[in-house]
């Protein structure tokens, strides 16, 4: 293993998660050569740092000859998500609170978002996300509040690995239509989802942007009971929690 020290720590610890990091933004799985072509290091010294993750568990080689992240990882995603649900309860209960309807927390993985954390309506009727559970990008409120700090290129690629099937009659399933809609999603600062995954729900969702990881907030709650005018009220609140998620994450 490199013992070279860069600027932030072992060079080598450095260029491993990177390259994690990079087969996770790829869904997953890649090739040596692609590995290199998105991180710049060299082909020896990506294939040396692969063999020292295969041989942890951290990655596997398929017979393809690709790398997929390996088994291992799982145990330390699940931990991972338990404490990062953790860290942000109070902060949904607090959105709770003031909304009334769910709140949840979600992460991009890949090409697809996971929920990490929720905490309930106290309503009859609410909305409910299994945590853990993967959701498409394009019909999301959380979904589109991710990808929109991402490049057009990054989500383009994302919706053509993914696809984007119609969830509802709502649900936008051209690319066109959905970089249009990010455009506004930059510009307005939140996410929405009108009936655009389940018909009789709408979403709104907020980055937690300078994070520690590309998250975002989301309230849910059903369409006759969180209208567009409810929706907006809540969206300077849900902004205030995110920001003060990300100064506490960097503290």
């Amino acid at each position: 293993m490199e013992v070279a020290r860069g600027q932030s720590g072992v060079q080598s610890v450095d260029r491993a998660f990177t390259l994690l990091e990079l087969l996770a933004d790829a869904g997953g799985r890649a090739t040596l050569g692609e590995l290199a072509a998105a991180s710049g290091l060299p082909a020896p010294t990506i294939h040396r740092l692969l063999r020292t993750l295969v041989a942890g568990g951290h990655l596997r080689q398929e017979p393809s000859r690709a790398y997929a992240l390996g088994p291992r990882l799982v145990r330390l995603g699940e931990g991972a998500g338990r404490l990062l649900g953790s860290w942000v309860h109070p902060a949904l209960t607090e959105l709770v609170e003031v909304t009334g309807e769910t709140a949840n927390m979600a992460v991009l993985e890949g090409d697809r978002v996971v929920y990490l954390a929720q905490v309930p309506s106290k309503h009859a009727m609410r909305m409910f996300t299994e945590v853990g559970r993967r959701v498409p990008v394009h019909c999301t409120a959380v979904g589109k509040a991710l990808v929109a700090q991402l490049s057009e290129a990054d989500v383009r690629a994302i919706v053509a690995r993914a696809g984007m099937p119609a969830q509802t009659p709502n649900t936008l399933t051209e690319p066109a239509a959905l970089l249009a809609h990010l455009e506004q999603v930059r510009r307005q600062g939140f996410a929405t989802d009108e009936a655009e995954q389940e018909l009789g729900v709408r979403c709104v969702a907020v980055p937690v942007l300078d994070g520690p990881a590309r998250v975002a907030l989301s309230v849910s709650g059903p369409d006759a009971r969180f209208t567009p005018a409810a929706r907006d009220r809540v969206v300077p609140e849900m902004q205030r929690v995110a920001t003060e998620l990300a100064r506490i994450s960097r503290a």
